[in-house]
């Protein structure tokens, strides 16, 4: 009797845990529709993870030229090459850390470095100070849509993976344009400060409050590797960096992209200006492409669960370039909606099909990570753009850098045609 109860008692004890971590391990489902309530609280964070960016996206050369006397095109430009080396760092750090300290988590300490940002920009007595905000933008960039882009695939597994990556940056690019076009136009009506920065007071604190509901997706991630057949990399930055043939293809366009993108940031404000429109028109042109980006995601996250991402990523790195070649001649209000339309579609394309690519080639386990590698260099393009446009833009002017940029442009695309493989999902061979 004595041993019976005892052996009972102690099967209690370590039976019970083990069944309660069994049956909350089956209410754990993989897809978008039965994780739809956390993947759209997620793709609301993310669109004011954007709307952040947006803050800036319009008016801070003329804040550089106008309140700060800035002449010089890599002094303007400086405040978008600390922010891409910021943001590249914090993106791979966050992957490095998403498995130990949880998604979540990195989320939430994410927006605390978003609340000081407006009020840095607002009260701004020098240069220094928008440098020191672009820390701040900067890794609450890395570490919110790092963590928002993990969660989103933990959440839906392999099946609609496109989709979900269409869908976030969506949110993320449809709000940077709102902010971008509202910020304008009050700057417009208003004056460059402080009344556009206001609007970051708001998304920054219901951003932050937002995440609180979040859940993190640790238990999304064991479930889905208990049945990857993806083989695990020996060494993830440097397979995730160019060893691997599809995974290398697929970072350097990457970068090139954000290289185009910091360009287009910094200097296509300047060259509206420098060709006669106001700043209304410019903050309608320059919301016009994260717009369509935004947009054209939606469709293009889902063509990525369809067809081969190798076309994909080539096709819109293709017409990237074309639309930055065509900014050299254009002239008139109407031209530029199309080139900026133009290199909208382009980075739709490629955008949700790179992360998606990401995910496929990588192990569940590994992912974080090599998503964390990918956005390194990707990010780190915004830097090299700033400083290489600056630096042919303070030599030659303003069209030599759209020139030299919209043809390594197109020499990406060429690599992704010639090096990336339309390989069949998971039958992969490291190289």
């Amino acid at each position: 009797m004595k041993v019976t109860r005892h052996w009972s008692w102690r099967r209690e004890l370590i039976v019970a845990p083990l069944n309660k971590i069994t049956n909350m391990e089956k209410e754990i489902r993989l897809g978008l529709r039965e994780n739809w309530k956390q993947f759209t609280l997620l793709v609301v964070i993310n669109a004011f993870v954007g709307g952040m960016i947006g803050l800036e996206r319009t008016i801070i050369p003329q804040i550089a030229e106008n309140d700060f006397l800035l002449a010089a095109k890599t002094a303007i430009l400086s405040f978008i090459v600390v922010f891409g080396v910021t943001k590249a760092i914090t993106n791979y750090y966050t992957g490095a850390l998403a498995n130990k300290l949880g998604r979540r988590n990195l989320l939430l300490v994410g927006w605390l470095f978003a609340l000081p940002v407006p009020l840095m920009l607002i009260y701004a007595p020098n240069w220094n100070w928008i440098i020191a905000a672009n820390i701040f933008l900067g890794i609450n960039q890395g570490l919110t849509w790092s963590s928002t882009v993990v969660m989103k695939i933990d959440l839906v597994g392999e099946k609609n993976r496109g989709l979900a990556m269409g869908l976030n940056e969506f949110a993320g690019y449809v709000a940077l344009a709102l902010i971008a076009f509202c910020t304008g136009w009050i700057a417009n009506n208003y004056g460059l400060r402080p009344y556009p920065f206001y609007i970051g007071i708001g998304l920054s604190v219901v951003g932050f409050a937002l995440s609180f509901f979040v859940k993190d997706t640790s238990h999304h991630v064991k479930l889905e590797a208990t049945s990857s057949k993806i083989p695990l990399m020996k060494n993830i930055f440097w397979e995730t960096t160019w060893k691997h043939m599809d995974l290398g293809s697929i970072t350097q366009a990457g970068l090139v992209n954000n290289l185009n993108d910091g360009m287009v940031w910094g200097l296509l404000p300047l060259l509206l200006v420098s060709k006669g429109f106001d700043l209304h028109k410019i903050g309608i042109i320059v919301a016009t492409y994260p717009a369509v980006w935004g947009i054209g995601q939606l469709y293009a996250g889902k063509l990525a669960d369809q067809f081969c991402k190798k076309t994909l990523l080539y096709v819109g790195m293709f017409v990237q370039g074309i639309a930055l070649l065509g900014m050299i001649w254009a002239k008139s209000f109407s031209w530029f909606i199309i080139l900026s339309s133009l290199l909208g579609i382009g980075t739709a394309i490629v955008y949700p099909t790179f992360l998606a690519a990401i995910s496929d080639y990588t192990h569940p386990n590994q992912r974080p990570r090599s998503i964390g590698i990918f956005r390194l260099w990707r990010d780190l393009g915004y830097s090299i753009g700033a400083v290489l446009t600056g630096l042919i833009a303070d030599r030659f002017g303003l069209i030599a850098p759209i020139l030299v940029i919209g043809l390594l442009t197109i020499l990406s695309s060429l690599i992704l045609k010639y090096r990336m493989s339309c390989t069949t999902k998971h039958h992969l061979v490291l190289t």
